[in-house]
């Protein structure tokens, strides 16, 4: 059996890192996990190809090799989903479908040969099967969790590494708290969900052999879900690992903010070689967050949070939303106002959507004013139901908001904020050959043609006498800034984006 893994298109947005990746020469921030951990479970004999449409182009002659092909992929792929469907089924070849997407919105894919809803471990054996005996059925449901102790190593040998800016490992499935607005605990459950340490480091190992050495994201939901085994089994061995290889990899992830109440735990994953925290802050309106069940985030001085994360070390890249119901006209200065003052340089605000299923979908289709499925991009400008303040206000709001976080002045200054609090050195000190590139490419980029060169000439230099161990930060910060400018100037070159997702 020949069989084509295709990864679909991501377009453009905030996450996309489009124009970051260019400095660095590389074609795409990660690879495709999921499709590379089924490559793993299909029979050895098969002959498997796989194609990530966002390094290199999907061609004819691809699918005309296989067999059958295999479909993965997520709300904002869902463009370049069809257009694979229609070219797929134009040469005659079947599609197996699967992951959050299919998961989540089955019956908006009738043309998919055979959909596959929910985790691999545990419907795709039973599809393997009826395979082989020559009659697969055009639904597997799941009706129970994997156990992810039984998950193979990813096939890396299927990608080139050269063209990815990091490589994933994932941890644990599952979050045990319920966001109104969150999917992840009805994908995944309430119960995180842990490999073994044993897992964990023959999955780096893994990645060491095949020469990798650089960002790894450890793509768990809530990597502190299960703190107790962090600390007692999985982050002993994760330091023991880079101590004894030299600290090959840095190491980032999400977490919850409650990571700020468990001083060893931080001190234990700055040994283990995390550098940055992603944390979905979501709003600084105690009523909003109460609105939405994000409970760890309540009672709380966030900001102080925040900063007693970054002065253990990591950078905490911030994950905000506008347009619950409880917002206000000043949620717009008043988040900007906490942004700035916190030193987030990354802040990825976004406008509330409510994906299928989950508790703020339903209360919305309950209300009347559910108008469509989400784009998948929270940073698009689109929302999918009726927000209760107006929505031009909203709008006019949001972009005011964003021009303002990432105009250069302002996003250098808080570079600044940041760097002042961080003490802490880098693990690694090794120099890869794009990094170089990188930096000569901001030279001319940022230093010569661009509008903000002197905030970034005047970076650079407080940089190299007042913190000139934060140089290689300095670089990739810069680097993310001239990318959320671009972002936003796309978004008004293209016009007003619509207010209002399709279904």
């Amino acid at each position: 059996m020949k069989v084509l893994l295709i990864y679909p298109f991501c377009p453009d947005s905030f996450w996309s890192f489009r124009y970051a990746l260019h400095f660095i020469l590389k074609k795409a921030s990660d690879p495709p996990l999921g499709l590379l951990t089924v490559a793993a479970m299909l029979p050895r004999d098969w002959q498997i190809e796989l194609i990530d449409m966002n390094v290199s182009k999907l061609q004819k002659q691809d699918i005309l090799r296989a067999d059958l092909v295999f479909v993965s992929a997520m709300s904002i792929q869902r463009k370049s989903v069809l257009k694979v469907i229609d070219q797929c089924h134009n040469l005659g070849r079947k599609i197996v479908a699967g992951g959050p997407l299919f998961t989540s919105q089955p019956d908006a894919f009738p043309m998919v040969d055979y959909l596959l809803l929910g985790e691999a471990e545990v419907i795709l054996p039973e599809f393997l099967v009826d395979l082989s005996s020559g009659n697969p059925r055009k639904i597997y449901r799941a009706t129970t969790w994997a156990d992810i102790t039984t998950t193979p190593l990813p096939r890396w040998d299927l990608i080139d590494f050269r063209k990815y800016a990091s490589i994933d490992i994932q941890y644990s499935r599952g979050c045990p708290f319920r966001c109104s607005f969150c999917d992840i605990s009805v994908l995944f459950g309430n119960v995180p969900r842990t490999k073994t340490r044993e897992q964990i480091l023959a999955e780096m190992t893994s990645l060491y052999s095949h020469g990798w050495r650089g960002a790894v994201f450890l793509v768990d939901d809530n990597f502190i879900g299960n703190i107790k085994k962090l600390k007692s089994d999985i982050l002993p061995g994760i330091i023991s690992w880079m101590q004894e290889h030299r600290y090959p990899f840095s190491l980032y992830t999400e977490c919850s903010i409650n990571m700020a109440d468990d001083e060893p735990l931080m001190r234990m994953m700055a040994a283990a070689g995390f550098d940055t925290v992603f944390i979905g802050i979501e709003t600084v309106d105690e009523n909003s967050l109460v609105e939405c069940g994000k409970v760890a985030n309540c009672r709380r001085d966030i900001i102080a949070s925040v900063r007693k994360i970054q002065t253990y070390g990591f950078e905490v890249m911030g994950g905000f939303i506008i347009g619950f119901d409880n917002d206000k006209p000043t949620v717009f200065d008043n988040m900007f106002e906490f942004i700035q003052d916190s030193g987030i340089v990354t802040a990825m605000v976004g406008l509330l959507n409510a994906p299928v299923n989950t508790t703020l979908y339903k209360r919305m289709d309950e209300e009347g004013r559910l108008i469509g499925k989400m784009t998948g991009d929270n940073t698009d400008i689109s929302m999918n139901f009726i927000p209760a303040m107006r929505i031009e206000t909203l709008i006019s709001g949001y972009k005011r908001l964003m021009n303002k976080l990432y105009s250069p002045k302002v996003f250098y200054d808080r570079v600044r904020t940041f760097l002042s609090i961080d003490k802490r050195k880098p693990l690694h000190e090794s120099v890869h050959f794009y990094e170089v590139i990188a930096l000569l490419k901001t030279f001319i980029i940022l230093g010569v043609i661009g509008k903000e060169r002197s905030q970034y000439w005047k970076l650079l230099c407080w940089s190299i006498f007042r913190k000139p161990h934060s140089f290689r930060k300095v670089i990739t910060y810069a680097i993310y800034g001239y990318h959320f400018r671009k972002m936003m100037q796309q978004y008004s070159q293209n016009g007003t984006p619509p207010t209002t997702a399709s279904s």
